[in-house]
């Protein structure tokens, strides 16, 4: 395969321009797509691929909103691809990787220019999957088509998984390409993320899988598409724990061991909403109170990080400790109904809103506020 070399400081990868055809044969799909009457099945992606793993978990993290936005998306796209005589259907380039290292043989005068070995394995698609899936529906509906259009790749080989990771974010990092709650999950994967935002990213992933946690499966890790069974926002829940990780941040960066340090934390945090869910009892995750949407979800981890501070050891015996000093809280049951919440707790917004019931919620339950000490809000 013909390919030019292309170096940038310390990186070198590749542009070739493939058939169509052939790089359809030569990529995998790692999520499902949709076109009318046809689809694309995902292929399998083995459990050591850490990066396709990685991908495959932000493509598919809520398998019905995908499949909307691959109909909808792949259908624009192929009509584009119908409609395109005297423009290039694919203009932009699809960025490809390998981790198997190619070999480059340069040809002629010109250093960057030669030959690049093709990968045994399938490439993954870092960026461009709708329009792949989008041409692999036209050229079946459309296959004398398939002579005339290739397609411009950029080609990664030989990285680290997470080099792929961090170019993917990289791509991927505006407003209108991924959301905030999906860069929750790529701060422990890039190398310029800042240490205590991948520390509370760890916090958060593991209150979103481990069997404990009083918040499994319940953190919204899709962005602003909703559902009934998520409470909140990964990215509102991410804040709030990173408020808590920075005030502390001096602390815990002298720690020697910093995931150790993580576990720590997490279980301060899920003894704490253990204890919570105790005192709040059938309220907890009840569709007819506020105690488990967002605005009281923040609320309780700024308390959480408020009690730490002055009570979270010993370890043994927490849950229980924490449930007795939040017990006040169950009085305060009925002003967490819905029904007429805002007006019981007015506000000019949400942060002003959360603000205050953390105040209120740590009045009650005894508990000294950051916000007390400095007379700040």
């Amino acid at each position: 395969m013909q390919a030019t070399r292309i170096r940038q400081k310390d990186g070198i990868f590749y542009f070739a321009s493939y058939p169509a055809a052939d790089i359809l044969s030569k990529v995998r799909f790692i999520s499902r797509y949709y076109s009318e009457g046809d689809e694309i099945s995902p292929q399998a992606v083995p459990h050591n691929d850490e990066i396709a793993q990685f991908i495959a978990r932000i493509e598919r993290t809520d398998e019905a909103f995908q499949r909307q936005l691959s109909r909808a998306k792949v259908r624009s796209l192929k009509n584009f691809y119908e409609m395109a005589v005297g423009q290039p259907p694919i203009p932009g380039t699809v960025l490809l990787f390998t981790a198997d290292t190619l070999r480059f043989t340069a040809s002629g005068a010109h250093g960057d220019i030669g030959s690049l070995q093709e990968p045994d394995s399938k490439y993954l698609i870092i960026d461009g999957q709708h329009r792949l899936a989008a041409l692999r529906f036209y050229l079946r509906e459309n296959p004398s088509e398939a002579g005339g259009i290739s397609v411009p790749c950029i080609i990664f080989d030989g990285r680290s998984e997470d080099f792929a990771a961090e170019m993917f974010v990289i791509i991927n990092s505006t407003p209108t390409r991924i959301n905030k709650s999906h860069l929750v999950d790529l701060y422990e994967r890039v190398s310029w993320a800042d240490p205590d935002r991948r520390f509370a990213a760890r916090i958060v992933e593991d209150l979103y899988s481990e069997g404990d946690s009083p918040l499994r499966y319940r953190i919204n890790r899709l962005g602003g598409r909703s559902q009934k069974d998520k409470w909140i926002l990964q990215a509102e829940l991410f804040n709030e724990v990173h408020r808590w990780v920075s005030a502390d941040w001096k602390k815990i960066r002298q720690t020697t061991n910093t995931y150790r340090e993580e576990e720590r934390y997490y279980a301060v945090i899920r003894d704490f909403l253990k204890a919570a869910q105790r005192v709040w009892g059938d309220a907890w995750g009840h569709d007819g109170y506020m105690v488990t949407k967002p605005v009281a979800l923040k609320a309780m981890v700024r308390v959480c990080a408020d009690l730490a501070r002055q009570d979270a050891e010993p370890a043994e015996g927490r849950i229980k400790r924490w449930e007795e000093r939040l017990a006040p809280w169950a009085e305060q049951v009925r002003a967490f109904r819905v029904d007429g919440f805002y007006e019981r707790f007015p506000a000019k917004g949400q942060i002003e809103r959360v603000a205050r019931i953390h105040r209120e919620l740590a009045k009650a339950a005894g508990v000294e506020t950051r916000s007390n000490k400095s007379g700040s809000q």
